[in-house]
């Protein structure tokens, strides 16, 4: 993940790459552009090279779910597969 509003994130994105492949090799990843909500953003990513984008915003709760459905989706080999919203219970009264 990088931050859109500050370049120098970026830029560190090939070597989190290589790093990436060289402990793990085949592992599914993910580029996550973050703070996608902001107006003063310095990075415009449409195209990253091997990898998968999105972008997200964690504070505003925009795409939070894709990158990790991508990524599960990869992991399980089922691109059919959804994400179930799991019911939500009241707590009990003390």
């Amino acid at each position: 993940m990088f931050d859109v509003t500050d370049s120098v994130t970026h830029e560190f994105v090939p070597a989190w790459q290589k790093e990436i492949h060289w402990l793990c090799d085949d592992i599914p990843t993910i580029l996550c552009g973050n703070k996608v909500d902001m107006n003063n953003q310095q990075v415009n990513v449409r195209e990253v090279e091997n990898l998968q984008y999105c972008e997200i915003s964690v504070k505003s709760n925009y795409n939070i779910e894709k990158p990790f459905l991508y990524l599960a989706r990869m992991l399980a080999g089922d691109p059919g597969l959804q994400f179930v919203e799991a019911p939500t219970y009241t707590p009990p009264e003390v």
